[in-house]
Parts: C-alpha cells; structure tokens; sequence
C-alpha cells in the first residue's frame, strides 16, 4: 500500500522558499555587481557599487542611524516585553483582556500606526506633548526638529511588543514550577529568584526575541520613518531602506539598490552573531 512520507507535506513550503525567497535573493546578490537601470541588460561592473557606497556620505549616515536605532530600540523592547511577561504571567482578574491589549499594537498595520503616532507626537496639538505641558516640563518637537526625530521613532517602536511578549510568556510557562517552590523553600526572595532561575531559564526565549528584534528593527524601518519623517529633518532618520528606496525608484540605479540590500544583510547577520553569543552560556540545545 501506498504510503505518503509526512516530511512529503512540507514540499509546498519548500518550493515557496526557493522561488520567493531563495531565488530572488540569488538574483539580488548578482545585481549587486552589475549597473543596471530596469532597461537595459545588466553590465556586470565588480566591486564599483560597493566602492561608490563607500564613497557616498549619505550611505554612512544611514547605517549609522540604524545602528543607533537598533542600539536604542531593541533593549528597551526586550525588556518591556520582559516586564510585561512577568507581570502578566500570574493569574489576575483581566489578565486575558491585558494580554489582548499589549499584542494589540503589533496587529494594526504598519501605515496607520506610522499615521498615529505622527499625531501623537505632534508638537502643537499631540496629546503626549500635552500631558508633558500639563506636567511642567518643556516637550521637544519630537519629528520636526533632528535633535529628538530618532527617539521619537524608539518611542514608537516600544509598542508593538506582542510576538515578544507570547515568545517570553511561553517560555515563562515552560519553566516548571517546583523549581520556584524549592527556591522559597530554601528562602531565596523575589529578586534572587529572578536573577538565578527565571533569567538564566528564559536565557533561549530572550535571545530568540532579541535576535528576532535585530532583524526586524534593521531592516523594517522604512514604514515608520517614510510616513512620520519622510527621513528628516537633515537626514536625523534616514535608514538603509530609505537608501534601497532611493536608489531604485528614484535613480533607477538598482545595482547600488541591492549592494545596499547585499550591505544591510551582512550587518544584520553582524549583529544576529553578536546576540547569539552573548547568550552562548545557556545554549539553544537545551531550550
């Protein structure tokens, strides 16, 4: 009798990864070493776009601005996903409606939620900078003035927490729990508690978060900074996907287009490397 294999099922999804991702990203790393305009055929040119992006001041200020974002946003996103983690872990009355509401920010899309926080963080009529008024302190023009546009976008960032916050509450509820009972048995309290069971345990959820965070913060900036900056004002929020943007709509240059892609890749995977050793204690395999 006929059997079907079950790794068989997973064929479609296979063929899905090499003909959406795998093929077009083999086709990007070869235009990378080409000049080609979308018209004419591809003139295989080296290491030229690489050298020009070298050259160009517009390229470092965008990589410098993604990694003081990245620097900036992805700590404090850990944490507050941790914080609310633990806070929500216990059982309390509406804890499942608290859960709703912190992954709420995370399923809106990404166009209306760059559209409300450009009202939010308006700094004439914006209600964040009311409640600073009505606190007595002076609010900065968050995008408007270069000065404060790159911790408006890390304000805007810390919101949608939700796949962060599902990833560490799982792995909060994978921690057995006589483990915390031998602990306050031996007397240990709550921060001794955190420091030596709960964090080294979650050690594998947090760096999968982080390293899920890195990507996604390096590379999917170009919504939130398009609507609420355009990348201003004077560069203060130009990031490497405004660069890839640039170079292939407006240039048409799309061999420096995917060299710039080709760059942010490799700076990505950087920095995945970087995160993946910091958790190198507590390794992947005994997750």
């Amino acid at each position: 009798m006929f059997r079907l294999r079950p790794s068989l099922f997973l064929t479609p999804y296979l063929l899905g990864a090499l003909l959406l991702i795998a093929l077009p990203a083999g086709i990007s790393i070869y235009i990378a070493f080409t000049r080609y305009n979308g018209i004419a055929a591809p003139v295989v040119v080296g290491w030229e776009n690489f050298q020009l992006l070298r050259l160009d001041p517009l390229a470092r200020v965008a990589l410098t601005n993604s990694l003081i974002f990245v620097t900036q946003s992805v700590p404090l996103r850990v944490i507050g996903a941790l914080g609310l983690a633990l806070f929500f872990n216990q059982p309390r009355r509406g804890t499942g409606f608290y859960r709703a509401a912190v992954t709420l920010p995370t399923v809106i899309p990404e166009a209306a939620y760059a559209l409300a926080w450009t009202w939010i963080l308006n700094p004439l009529y914006g209600p964040f900078n009311a409640i600073l008024r009505g606190l007595g302190f002076a609010p900065p023009a968050w995008f408007a003035d270069s000065d404060s546009a790159m911790l408006g976008l890390v304000i805007a960032s810390l919101f949608p927490l939700g796949e962060g916050f599902i990833i560490l509450l799982a792995g909060l509820r994978h921690i057995p729990r006589e483990i915390y009972d031998a602990a306050r048995v031996d007397g240990a309290n709550r921060f001794q508690i955190l420091a030596s069971i709960t964090l080294p345990l979650l050690a594998p959820w947090l760096a999968l978060f982080a390293i899920r965070d890195v990507v996604m913060s390096f590379q999917n900036t170009f919504t939130l900074a398009f609507i609420t900056t355009r990348g201003g004002p004077y560069y203060a929020t130009f990031f490497p996907t405004q660069l890839i943007y640039e170079f292939a709509f407006s240039r048409m240059d799309f061999g420096a287009a995917s060299a710039v892609m080709l760059l942010v890749f490799l700076v990505t995977s950087a920095l995945v490397l970087l995160v993946y050793f910091l958790f190198a204690d507590d390794p992947f395999d005994e997750a």
